[in-house]
């Protein structure tokens, strides 16, 4: 075995990810290719929280935090891989310590700074897939200007006040009809005038909501290491809370 090899399943991951194992469509062969990946977490607020705790639990070898943010008590309303005790601690190490009791087997990397066009392709590039859990558009169109410099798939959700979305981003790439895949900006141009959209901080935001989310992007990150069902390219889900409904809707690469 070479340095850059993953060891294989030791007895106990084997036990720890037994229900994994068992599906037809992950098996021993999913499971380690789970283990050999490497995903980057943009955000460990209210959608990179259950983001983390699932990738975490389901065996992602290499999770690496980005947030430059520190814990406050109206965080934990609703980021629930921080606990009373860390506020005031930064949010990169509250949830990288909450990662290692979870599961001792996933190696976590802190960037305690913010991303930002200057240095994401950079951070980027040394992962292999990106969750985008931001709470502002600069870091949204950072992310997904860099990933698709950098051929990184992009898994991103924004939530508002009982509602959210997501979609799976892949532009440097072709769907299977040949036409290139939609980029962010095809989505969205350009970001809002500066004030025209709340912070949840101003709207408020229901807590249930970042989990439900934060959990569908962890599940489109394990769709894409492990090769199973069809994520979220050119489409985009919506989902309403309130009238307990998700739709999606394709777009399309603009040209």
């Amino acid at each position: 075995m070479n340095k850059h090899e993953t060891p294989p399943l030791s007895p106990d991951e084997l036990e720890r990810y037994a229900r994994h194992i068992v599906l037809a469509e992950i098996g021993g062969p999913g499971q380690q290719k789970l283990k050999r990946a490497r995903v980057l977490v943009i955000g460990a607020g209210g959608l990179g929280a259950p983001v983390l705790s699932y990738l975490a639990a389901a065996g992602v070898g290499t999770l690496g935090i980005v947030d430059d943010d520190t814990v406050s008590l109206s965080n934990l309303q609703r980021q629930i891989i921080h606990a009373t005790g860390n506020i005031g601690r930064t949010k990169a190490a509250s949830a990288s310590a909450a990662i290692e009791r979870l599961n001792p087997h996933v190696t976590v990397e802190t960037h305690a700074w913010r991303l930002t066009e200057e240095n994401a392709r950079e951070l980027v590039a040394t992962y292999d897939i990106v969750v985008d859990g931001s709470d502002n558009f600069a870091t949204r169109y950072a992310a997904a200007d860099a990933c698709a410099t950098e051929k990184r798939p992009l898994v991103t959700a924004s939530v508002g006040r009982f509602d959210g979305t997501l979609t799976v981003l892949m532009p440097y790439s072709n769907d299977a009809e040949g036409r290139p895949n939609p980029s962010y900006r095809d989505l969205y141009p350009a970001p809002p005038p500066e004030g025209m959209v709340p912070s949840c901080a101003e709207a408020g935001v229901m807590g249930v909501l970042t989990g439900v989310l934060g959990t569908l992007e962890a599940m489109e990150v394990i769709k894409l290491v492990t090769g199973v069902g069809e994520p979220l390219v050119g489409r985009l889900l919506l989902y309403d809370s309130l009238a307990t409904r998700f739709e999606t809707i394709r777009y399309r690469h603009r040209g």
